[in-house]
């Protein structure tokens, strides 16, 4: 029973009709949006040299990231540096291979290398590879490069000390070269007035 006389009559056609496709609207809406496959996986991958100077014989940290920003998750992910030859770099810390199971869509991953510089000079400091599964169901894995910190110079590491070492040794070595030049003149006068003082205080007695 309707008691506002501006209401409308629900049992029209025109209504129904409405409310009809209303209904269908709606659900092909949901089905589509069921429907829909979320995008695959996809990792953006930097490659970092966190060192402020990069100086022979001593480490170097590398900072790998990955970031997923796919709508599926990363699977099988291996992470693989193979520009740091063991003719002119030690590995101290960590390694330039990796394999990490499963990086979740917009989720991130990072892996940390230490490094050691066996000689110096300029290095060019290229991309990482990375390769990985875009889904779950699929077939063939996806090969992607890093970021490339560029070119570097190595810098050998009696530069380097001679510029930022505290040079302790060396002051010490200084100190003791210096003493004779100070100990001696200060001996000799310490005696004088040691003979003047005695001088006196025979003089003050008589």
């Amino acid at each position: 029973m309707c008691i506002n006389k501006n209401c409308l009559n629900l049992t029209g056609p025109f209504t129904m009709d409405n409310w009809l496709k209303i209904c269908l609207v709606v659900v092909f809406a949901v089905a589509t949006t069921g429907n829909e496959e979320a995008s695959p996986a996809k990792l953006l991958f930097s490659k970092q040299i966190l060192n402020k100077y990069i100086v022979e014989g001593m480490d170097i940290v590398i900072k790998y990231s990955l970031f997923n920003v796919g709508g599926t998750a990363a699977l099988d992910v291996q992470v693989a540096d193979n520009t740091f030859g063991p003719q002119d770099f030690d590995v101290v810390g960590g390694q330039l291979k990796v394999t990490i199971d499963r990086i979740p869509p917009g989720s991130n991953a990072t892996h940390v290398v230490v490094i050691r510089p066996s000689k110096f000079g300029y290095f060019n400091f290229t991309a990482a590879e990375v390769t990985y599964l875009p889904s779950e169901d699929a077939a063939e894995a996806l090969v992607g490069l890093s970021s490339e910190p560029g070119q570097g110079a190595i810098v050998p590491f009696k530069e380097y000390d001679r510029k930022f070492s505290p040079h302790l040794l060396d002051w010490l070595s200084f100190a003791v070269m210096s003493m004779p030049s100070l100990v001696l003149p200060f001996a000799l006068w310490y005696s004088s007035k040691t003979k003047y003082e005695a001088i006196l205080t025979q003089k003050k007695d008589k």
